[in-house]
This record gives C-alpha cells, sequence and structure tokens, in this order.
C-alpha cells in the first residue's frame, strides 16, 4: 500500500497515527513576521536510534528535526537513493503531500481575518460558476464536513458502493503521473459525482474541499494561489525552501528519493518517484518543503504570528468525529505526553511521507521525512508505527523529559 493512502483513501489512518500514544504516562505579514533562532543542537542518542530502527523496518531514509526549549536536534538514517551509500540530507527537500492542507487553511482564515472571506459564508457565493450546492459555507471546506466527493481516491457510500476517483494509486497512477491537472477540472470532476452526505451533516476527509479551498482565494485575491502563498507565508518567514510547484516535476535543491512499489502484469515493479506532478492535489498536498521549514511554520503559526488569536483558536479546536479543526488534527494523547498535541502528517502519491505535529503553542515540534524504498512492506502500516515511535521518544520519553 503506497504512503498515498494516508490522505487520500484512509483519513482513519490519519486520525489514529496517534493512536496509544496516550498509554504512555493579528500579527503583521510581507516581511513583518520574526522569527527566532534555534538554540544550540542537543546531542540525543535515543533519536538516531529511532530514525535508524524505521529504516531497518523497510523504509529507504529518514530525515528528523526536533526543537523545543531546549535547542534542536537533526538527523537522517538510510540512504539519499537506493544503491549509494550516502545518507538522506538533513536539509533536503521533499513532497510534503496534505501537510500542504495547513497551509492552505491559513491561507483562508488571514482572508476570513480581513474581511474578505466569510467563515460562514456560503462558497457558491464567492465561485457562483461551480454551481455548488449553496449549504456549503467556508468552515465546512476547512473542517471537512462539506460533503464533497473525494476526487483523490474516491468514496465509500453508506450503502457499501464504493466510486473510484482519479487514479493516485498502482499502475494507472504510474502511467500518467506526469500528468497536469487544473484545479477547476478536479473540482468539477467531484461535484460530477453524488455526495456522500448533506453538506454540515457528517465528517469525512475530502481533497476536493482544498482544491475548492485555493480557487476561492485565487477569486477573492485575483491572484494566483502560489503568489498568495508567497507573499502570505513563505516570504515573510523566510521558506527560501518551500513552494508551490504547480506542474512542475522536479525536487530542487538537494533531496532523498522516494520509491513506489506497484504491480504491473502480474509483476512487481519499484520506480523512482523523486520526479512526479502533483498538481492532482494542488492546494491539498502538492507543495514541497524541509524539516527546517515546516518547524518555521508551524511554530510561527501556533505562536500567533500569522492569525489573530480568535481564529487561531478555532484552527486548533477539534471538530466532529475526526477531532479535526481548520488544517489541523487535534489530539489528547495523555498528560504523560503533553496532553494535547496538533499536527498535519502527510503521504505523496508514491515515495513520501511527511510529519509536521506540535505542542499547542508551538515551542516543541517533530519534523520529518520518510523515503519509502524497495522492500516489500504495507508502507502505510509502517508509516504510522514509525510516527507513533517517533512520538513517544519525542513527546512521552527521554527526550520530553529533558534526560540527555
Amino acid at each position: 500500500m503506497p504512503l498515498v493512502s494516508l490522505r487520500l483513501g484512509g483519513a482513519a489512518v490519519a486520525v489514529t497515527l496517534l493512536a496509544g500514544v496516550a498509554a504512555c504516562g493579528v500579527a503583521p505579514r510581507d516581511g513583518g513576521v520574526t522569527v527566532p533562532k534555534a538554540a544550540a543542537r542537543q546531542e540525543h542518542p535515543e533519536l538516531q536510534k529511532a530514525i535508524q530502527e524505521i529504516v531497518a523496518s523497510g523504509f529507504a531514509g529518514v530525515q528528523l528535526r526536533v526543537h523545543d526549549e531546549r535547542g534542536e536536534w537533526v538527523g537522517s538514517a538510510g540512504v539519499r537513493k537506493l544503491g549509494e551509500a550516502a545518507k538522506p540530507p538533513t536539509d533536503g527537500r521533499f513532497w510534503i503531500g496534505s501537510t500542504t492542507k495547513t497551509f492552505t487553511a491559513t491561507l483562508v482564515l488571514q482572508l476570513v481575518a480581513e474581511g474578505k472571506i466569510g467563515l460562514d459564508a456560503p462558497v457558491a457565493g464567492y465561485l457562483p460558476e461551480l454551481g455548488l450546492d449553496r449549504r456549503i459555507t467556508v468552515r465546512m471546506l476547512l473542517q471537512h464536513t462539506s460533503g464533497l466527493f473525494n476526487y483523490a481516491g474516491g468514496e465509500r457510500y453508506d450503502d457499501g458502493t464504493f466510486v473510484p476517483g482519479i487514479p493516485a494509486a498502482g499502475k494507472e497512477w504510474m502511467d500518467n503521473r506526469f500528468r497536469t491537472y487544473r484545479p477547476a477540472e478536479l473540482v468539477r470532476f467531484a461535484l460530477s459525482k453524488r455526495a456522500p452526505f448533506a453538506p454540515g451533516t457528517d465528517q469525512r476527509y475530502s481533497n476536493t474541499n482544498y482544491t475548492l479551498a485555493l480557487l476561492l482565494v485565487e477569486k477573492v485575491t485575483g491572484r494566483s494561489y502560489a503568489e498568495e502563498m508567497r507573499r502570505r507565508i513563505l516570504r515573510p518567514l523566510g521558506l527560501r525552501d518551500t513552494s508551490v510547484p504547480g506542474s512542475r516535476t522536479e525536487l530542487p535543491g538537494p533531496h532523498a528519493h522516494g520509491y513506489y512499489r506497484y504491480q504491473d502484469a502480474g509483476q512487481w515493479k519499484v520506480v523512482d518517484v523523486a520526479r512526479q506532478n502533483l498538481s492532482l492535489l494542488a492546494g491539498a498536498g502538492d507543495m514541497i518543503s524541509t524539516t527546517q521549514d515546516l518547524h518555521t511554520f508551524v511554530s510561527a503559526l501556533l505562536g500567533g504570528k500569522l492569525l489573530p488569536a480568535k481564529l487561531l483558536a478555532e484552527m486548533r479546536t477539534p471538530h466532529g468525529k475526526l477531532g479535526y479543526g481548520f488544517g489541523l488534527w487535534v489530539q489528547d494523547v495523555g498528560p504523560g505526553c503533553g496532553g494535547t498535541l496538533v499536527h498535519h502528517n502527510g503521504g505523496a502519491p508514491g515515495g513520501y511521507g511527511a510529519l509536521m505535529i506540535s505542542t499547542p503553542d508551538g515551542r516543541k515540534t517533530l519534523t520529518a521525512s520518510i523515503t519509502a524504498g524497495d522492500a516489500a512492506i504495507d508502507t502505510a502500516k509502517e508509516f504510522g508505527q514509525a510516527t507513533q515511535k517517533l512520538i513517544k521518544e519525542v513527546f512521552c520519553g527521554t527526550h520530553a523529559r529533558g534526560v540527555r
């Protein structure tokens, strides 16, 4: 199973990534955000051991960065590329998958703060050309309660019927992994399918919500989503290694290679998927970043540097059966692990998994990239276990208690 299943077809997997852990016991923009530099780096062999164990479970490589009040720990394990000895670069770029949703939600909420978008306004009022159900509000998009069909991954209805979406796994995805999709094309595809539930009556993870949020940003601002992302978040925070690639297929700068294992005519094949076109997940899972930039972003966001206090409080308030706020999962992991963690992990179609996990105030963060190799493993299951292992060590283990 590819890492994509964490996001496309299995919201339940993403929701339960932290399961079992409890057993361990308006700011200025456009250049106006100041991000404090990290303190001195720490020595922490337990973290190095943890990421080496993740590689031993069948992954090609791991990049990990941990920030807390005592400073920073950065490390990597495994290989940058199969067949080579070099380790993954600790400053390497990677596809962040659905971690993109936190960036998109932040953009929308900035526009809400400026009065340009109403959180409880019908999305149809801004995008009348799409013919949306007028009961769908902006809030519903951000909380996955709109009832919109998930174009990537498809939908299984309550009556047991499954309707496939645009291919995002297997040979079909491999054969089309360089195809360029337009956001409106993706949304119109979703709107051509039966809604799994009426707006506001249930909650189900759907990439369509965040691609529609991209179109909303563009309509309201008159600028492209990529330019608004640069203008409002990337430039103010100095996130030079984070980008919205659009239809570009290259990972710029240093990076580790991820691999996708799939069946073709009864034969198993393994392909390097460092190059892929993630316009398939526009606004929902297409961005590129680094562990450092993800740390800078989430600590600034949760520290109140990107949104006014009221909207930030709503963003990190869990809603519905998924425990999802606005672009963030919020979970109680028990007093032994600090009480509450917020996160949005992600997986790109084939090869790449991303972690962005933090305390609600952004003072302790774990950001990571995990790349798949050629091992015959269930990558979704192993990714979830790897995530739990790192959380237990960072937020519940000796590192969390300050033991060196």
